[in-house]
């Protein structure tokens, strides 16, 4: 590789000194790196955090510095140019961004070495839908999450898959995730852990008010859909969906959320051959 891209988050590279570290050791190199202006806004309303349309043609691959919500904003945000990116962990644990800032020397080497791989993950599309009209459409990397909204009181979920009924919920909300999401919010609410390779669907309730709720594995071509019951028709008490933790839509008794597989993936770099398990694994002893 030879011209990079760098997307640095502003809370943890503060100054973006790590981002000028890249930027003068690929230099130094012979290669070419562009940094995200800090303070800059998107240029269009489509993008919450960096403008793709500002990212030039001849940029092979983008480094993100942050954590894994800068990733998953980066995902979201590039995801029509379907650059390769790589995630470069600045906090505590992160589960998409692997490459910790102490190994940036080695792991620039290897870009330039073209000593990589691509993963390819699964995306969700999701679309909120009152009655007939489209309150919403948007995409998600990790997951789409249906949670009450207003007073502290459980909400009526009901789920379809492919047009059948599959079950109704009293709970707090409902996860739909990627095998990528199964370390994320759903894995804290006791959903199952997936290798990122697969696709599938998981549905995870939270909080559910029943002893006999469990999550459940969908494949990955299959359209759910997520009602919210009746009971709930003030508009302050409805429920709301959050996009990867990002945008979010209000819903009302008899909205629903229409999810399924996306036409377009997030791809990612890895520079060293580590399995799933064994990041799994040290991830999960820290």
């Amino acid at each position: 590789m030879n011209v990079f891209y760098v997307i640095s988050n502003e809370q943890k590279d503060p100054g973006q000194e790590t981002a000028q570290y890249i930027r003068r050791y690929l230099s130094d190199r012979g290669r070419t790196c562009y940094l995200r202006e800090h303070g800059k806004k998107a240029a269009s309303g489509q993008c919450h955090y960096t403008d793709a349309k500002r990212i030039p043609e001849e940029v092979e691959c983008v480094l993100v510095l942050g954590g894994d919500g800068t990733l998953l904003h980066a995902a979201r945000d590039l995801v029509g140019r379907q650059l390769p990116l790589l995630g470069v962990n600045m906090g505590t644990l992160g589960y998409l961004a692997e490459v910790e800032r102490k190994t940036i020397p080695e792991v620039l080497d290897g870009l330039i070495a073209d000593e990589y791989m691509i993963e390819e993950r699964m995306m969700l599309s999701g679309a909120a839908w009152h009655q007939d009209r489209v309150l919403m459409n948007d995409i998600a990397l990790n997951d789409i999450v249906i949670t009450r909204n207003g007073k502290m009181r459980v909400v009526d979920f009901n789920i379809y898959v492919d047009g059948v009924f599959l079950y109704s919920y009293a709970a707090d909300g409902i996860i739909v995730s990627t095998p990528t999401g199964s370390t994320g919010y759903s894995l804290s609410v006791g959903g199952p852990i997936v290798s990122p390779a697969s696709s599938m669907l998981l549905l995870t309730a939270i909080a559910p008010h029943t002893m006999n709720a469990r999550p459940i594995v969908l494949p990955p071509d299959v359209e759910v859909v997520v009602e919210i019951g009746s009971g709930h028709e003030d508009n302050t008490d409805g429920a709301e969906a959050a996009f990867d933790g990002d945008t979010c839509v209000k819903l009302n008794a008899g909205d629903r959320i229409v999810v399924s597989r996306a036409g377009q993936r997030t791809r990612l770099i890895k520079t060293k051959n580590t399995s799933f398990l064994e990041l799994l694994r040290e991830k999960m002893n820290k």
